[in-house]
């Protein structure tokens, strides 16, 4: 009877990582062979401790461990801007560059048809309650230069164009099929400070 390669598992487990092929796991894998025990212990501790106490923020739905998440919690950011974004990477993404330091609202994905994702599946009520409240002045829609990503910026404009705002998308310093959290820190810098109003 064959042996089976006893790193399989773990090198199955890994190619389920983002950007992680057959060849990258199995140098993962042998990577955390390298590590002591106690190592790889404390890996999958806080690993599965952070699954479990992650939460949403109740505000705008970034990731935290308490129910505001660090950016809703810092009353020194600009409280009249506001950064519309799909998923929580790209708040980590943006912050990352320094250039922006307003309040961030997450989407939870974009309207994308073809994988049954529509407006209602996302947190668009949430985002014109907040808007309505007054306090924004402007509302940058920082979504990947995607089909949906374009989709639902155009959404966003009509569902927003009786609002009082001023309503901005990223520089095209960010290339067409993108994604924010890919990006290197001075596109994106370069992307947010030249945002231009949206059409």
């Amino acid at each position: 009877m064959e042996e089976q390669n006893p790193l399989t598992g773990v090198i199955e487990q890994l190619t389920k990582l983002p950007s992680i092929g057959q060849k990258s796991a199995q140098r993962l894998a042998f990577f955390f062979l390298s590590l002591s025990k106690a190592e790889v212990n404390q890996f999958a501790k806080i690993l599965v401790e952070t699954r479990e106490n992650i939460k949403y923020c109740t505000t705008c739905f970034n990731i935290s461990f308490t129910p505001q998440c660090m950016v809703c919690c810092d009353f020194e950011r600009n409280q009249s801007i506001l950064c519309v974004v799909a998923q929580p990477k790209e708040i980590f993404a943006i912050e990352r560059t320094h250039e922006f330091k307003g309040l961030y609202h997450v989407l939870g994905g974009l309207i994308s048809p073809i994988d049954g994702m529509q407006p209602d599946m996302l947190r668009i009520s949430e985002l014109i309650l907040r808007i309505k409240s007054g306090q924004f002045k402007e509302v940058i829609l920082a979504l990947n230069p995607t089909v949906e990503g374009e989709t639902t910026a155009l959404y966003l404009a009509s569902c927003l164009k009786g609002c009082p705002i001023s309503i901005t998308k990223l520089a095209y310093g960010l290339p067409v099929g993108a994604d924010i959290d890919y990006a290197d820190d001075m596109t994106l810098q370069k992307a947010l400070s030249g945002r231009r109003t949206f059409e």
